[in-house]
């Protein structure tokens, strides 16, 4: 299952009325610091115990339930050379037991409660989360807090769940011609051995090789209290959290940290993407697929560098969310009208990656019609995006942007899944509450002259084109 990132949940949600920020206890810190009278998102606050576990808790009582959540700190990012996959592997196998709790256990207890459970791993991390009825909280955090102490790796039990993670890659990935196409854009645009370059579920000589010591060398360093991040979301006190995490987490030994959690210990990315062109056929496609895409700045890794990672500025960070969704967010995006309204493509947008540790990516992408020439289709994106560099933005295009951008904030107020997924993986990725909890107002804050500085620094730079075409088109 793939994370579901702060800034998809938030392009859904807008800065109206927030939850009622709690009042913290003697061992909270403040929910966050105010900016400019802008009240909280999720008002929530966050403490740290001694082991180093992060907690974090924000209140919500739509509903009689309650999420529990547990981010590390280590994903796919962290996988040693030629073990790729490690991670996601790790991810499958710590639901094969712990001290308390049997193999497969988990996943039944918490079902035959009325609940559901499910885990993701990331580029830059993996969690483990719990949806439950309130009073069911003692039991999800006990099994949980048991496995982050010791999970057992039964050694019987790694190879059949190889075939497991193997059969998933087989139909995510290898059954499907676009999945075949990502896996070849990734490797093509970063470096197949880099660890941006490498798919997630891992190479299949990679998980092929995995052994059960690998797994427990990764536990061993990833899996602490120091690099672990608690979130409970929904109808709970902080007290009560407060009283779980202490009796569940509390006594878990205390490790260091194996480093800061935005500043990890990977292989720097390349500053433009190794190739310039990369084009794939399959005999089974009916729909040829565009992607464009630039190497753009992150805000975890400003956090840390505070200066530039692939030649852009972290200051760019929110600028660049806003000019993606005046690129192709939505019908009155300009891709959409230079593409879609102009007969050259069926569907046409911008996505960009800002949240990812190291360097994140700008990517323009189009599905053009059949009667379209891939010469049409480039040609037109490459005068989109030199029009907006000689000419600019306007305030009206910017300020719909960011109205947009800030439309449904009560959506993810009112999801129990957000808040803890949005936060999680803010915090586990070293940025500070207030990166979430005040992101409405940093993107209202965006203006033209800094949504045009965003796009020269990124935009102008080398890029990457990618086709996906059927077996015999032009």
């Amino acid at each position: 299952m793939s994370a579901l990132t702060r800034r998809a949940a938030l392009s859904a949600a807008a800065a109206l009325p927030a939850l009622a920020v709690l009042p913290p206890a003697r061992a909270a810190a403040p929910a966050a610091a105010p900016l400019a009278g802008e009240r909280p998102l999720f008002g929530a606050s966050l403490w740290t115990l001694p082991n180093g576990l992060t907690v974090v808790h924000a209140e919500n009582r739509r509903a009689p339930v309650v999420a529990h959540y547990v981010f590390y700190s280590a994903g796919a990012g962290e996988d040693p050379a030629g073990r790729s996959g490690l991670a996601h592997f790790l991810e499958h196998m710590m639901f094969k037991g712990s001290p308390n709790v049997p193999s497969g256990a988990f996943s039944r207890l918490v079902a035959r409660e009325g609940g559901q459970d499910n885990a993701f791993t990331s580029r830059d991390v993996t969690a483990y989360h719990q949806h439950v009825e309130a009073g069911r909280l003692d039991l999800v955090a006990g099994m949980e807090a048991d496995r982050m102490a010791a999970a057992l790796f039964p050694a019987d039990e790694i190879e059949p769940e190889r075939q497991v993670v193997q059969e998933e890659r087989r139909q995510r990935t290898e059954s499907t011609p676009r999945g075949r196409f990502r896996e070849t854009w990734d490797a093509a645009f970063w470096g197949r051995q880099h660890w941006r370059g490498r798919p997630l579920i891992g190479w299949p000589e990679d998980i092929a090789a995995l052994s059960r010591d690998d797994m427990l060398d990764f536990f061993g360093r990833y899996y602490v209290p120091a690099n672990a991040t608690l979130l409970v979301t929904g109808a709970v006190s902080r007290e009560a959290v407060a009283r779980m995490a202490e009796q569940h987490y509390g006594a878990i030994p205390s490790r260091p940290a194996p480093y800061d959690k935005a500043a990890r210990d990977r292989a720097p990315a390349p500053g433009s993407p190794l190739r310039d062109r990369l084009v794939q056929r399959e005999a089974t496609l009916q729909e040829a697929a565009f992607l464009r895409g630039w190497v753009a700045p992150s805000q975890p890794q400003g956090q840390t560098q505070g200066q530039t990672q692939g030649g852009a500025p972290a200051e760019h960070v929110h600028p660049l969310e806003v000019l993606a969704h005046l690129l192709g967010g939505g019908q009155g995006s300009r891709l959409h009208k230079a593409l879609v309204q102009s007969g050259l493509a069926v569907s046409a947008g911008c996505a960009y990656d800002g949240d990812a540790i190291g360097t994140g990516s700008l990517e323009i992408f189009a599905t053009p019609r059949r009667e379209t020439t891939t010469a049409a289709l480039e040609g037109a994106v490459a005068a989109e995006v030199a029009r907006l560099l000689d000419g600019g933005v306007t305030e009206a295009e910017v300020a719909r942007s960011i109205r947009q951008l800030t439309a449904g904030v009560l959506l993810a107020l009112d999801s129990l899944g957000a808040a803890p997924r949005i936060l999680g993986g803010a915090l586990a990725n070293g940025l500070p509450l207030e990166s979430v909890e005040f992101w409405p107002a940093r993107i209202r804050a965006v203006t033209p002259p800094q949504v045009e500085a965003a796009a020269r620094a990124v935009l102008s730079r080398p890029s990457m084109t990618g086709w996906l075409l059927p077996e015999g088109a032009a």
